[in-house]
C-alpha cells in the first residue's frame, strides 16, 4: 500500500469516527458543531499561519469544499430522513471516479474503476440501510441537497489535485473561514447552543480529528495519489463507521452486513487495480 492510500485511509478512519464520537453532541445545533469544530481544527496549523497564504483559486476551492459539504449535508438532514440523505451523500466516492477524466487531463477510466466504485457504493448503501431504503417525493429537496454535498466533495477533491500545489498547512485557513461561515449560519437560523463541559470536550476531539487532521491527510492523499483509487477507498467510510458503533455498543450488525463488507472490500480492491487493466478507451479527457 502506497503512502497516498495510507493518508486517505487515515482521513477515512477519522471521518468514520464521527458517528461514535458525536453521540454526546447530537442535541447541539449542527452548524454550531461544525463551526466550533472547524475553528478548533484550524488550530492544528496555526503555528504555520504564514502558509495559509495561497492563490485565491486554491483558497476558494478549499472553502467551497469544506464549508460547502457541511452546508449541503446539514440542510439535507433538515429536509429528508437522515438515513436516505446519508446514503445519497455517499455517492461522492463514485463521483470522484467518474469525474476524474473530466477534471484531470490525461486521466482515463478502466472497467475495473467503474465496476469497483459501483459495487463499493452498493455495499456502502447496504450497510447504512440494512437493505431497507424508501425514497419519498416529499423529501426530494433534501435528496438534492445530499447529492449536492456529494458533488461538492468529489469536485473539491479533484480540483485539489489539479490546482497549484500548496502547503498542507493551508488547510487550516480553509477550516477557519469555513468555521466562521458555519457559525454565522448557526446564529442566523439555529437556536442558541449551551454545551456542557463534556460536550465541549467532545467538540475538541471532533475538531482536532475529523474536522482538522482528517482534512490535512485528505489533502496530502489527493496530491500524492491516484484519485480513482482514492475514490474507491472512500466507500469504506460507512463500513468503518458501523464497525466503530458496534465496538462502542451503540449499534449491532444486521444480517446484510457480511454481504455489504464483501462488496465494499471487493469494490475497493477492484478499483485499486492499475489503470492499465480493462481500459475503457472511450473515456479519456
Amino acid at each position: 500500500m502506497n503512502q497516498a492510500m495510507l493518508y486517505a485511509l487515515a482521513a477515512i478512519a477519522m471521518w468514520a469516527s464521527v458517528a461514535t464520537l458525536s453521540a454526546l453532541t447530537h442535541a447541539l445545533p449542527p452548524f454550531f458543531v461544525a463551526g466550533v469544530g472547524l475553528m478548533l481544527g484550524s488550530l492544528l496549523t496555526i503555528r504555520r499561519v504564514g502558509e495559509w497564504r495561497v492563490p485565491v483559486k486554491v483558497f476558494a476551492n478549499g472553502v467551497y469544499g469544506i464549508f460547502g459539504f457541511y452546508f449541503f449535508l446539514f440542510n439535507a438532514y433538515r429536509l429528508a430522513p437522515v438515513m436516505e440523505a446519508t446514503v445519497l451523500s455517499y455517492v461522492w466516492p463514485l463521483l470522484m471516479v467518474l469525474l476524474s477524466p473530466l477534471v484531470l487531463p490525461g486521466t482515463r477510466l478502466g472497467v475495473n474503476h467503474i465496476l469497483g466504485s459501483l459495487v463499493g457504493f452498493a455495499g456502502a448503501a447496504l450497510i447504512v440501510t440494512g437493505g431497507k431504503l424508501s425514497l419519498s417525493m416529499a423529501a426530494m429537496p433534501g435528496y438534492l441537497m445530499a447529492l449536492g454535498a456529494a458533488v461538492v466533495w468529489a469536485s473539491y477533491s479533484l480540483f485539489t489535485r489539479r490546482l497549484p500545489a500548496c502547503s498542507d498547512n493551508s488547510v487550516g485557513g480553509f477550516c477557519l473561514i469555513s468555521g466562521l461561515l458555519a457559525l454565522g449560519l448557526h446564529f442566523a437560523i439555529e437556536p442558541a447552543a449551551h454545551p456542557t463541559a463534556i460536550q465541549w470536550l467532545m467538540l475538541l476531539v471532533l475538531g482536532l480529528l475529523p474536522m482538522g487532521a482528517a482534512f490535512l491527510c485528505w489533502n496530502r492523499a489527493m496530491k500524492l495519489g491516484d484519485p480513482r483509487q482514492t475514490g474507491a477507498l472512500g466507500n469504506a467510510t460507512p463500513l468503518l463507521s458501523t464497525l466503530m458503533l458496534v465496538a462502542s455498543g451503540q449499534a449491532a450488525l444486521n444480517s446484510s452486513a457480511a454481504l455489504a463488507v464483501a462488496m465494499i472490500v471487493g469494490g475497493a480492491a477492484l478499483g485499486s487495480l492499475p489503470a492499465g487493466r480493462l481500459p475503457l478507451n472511450w473515456l479519456r479527457a
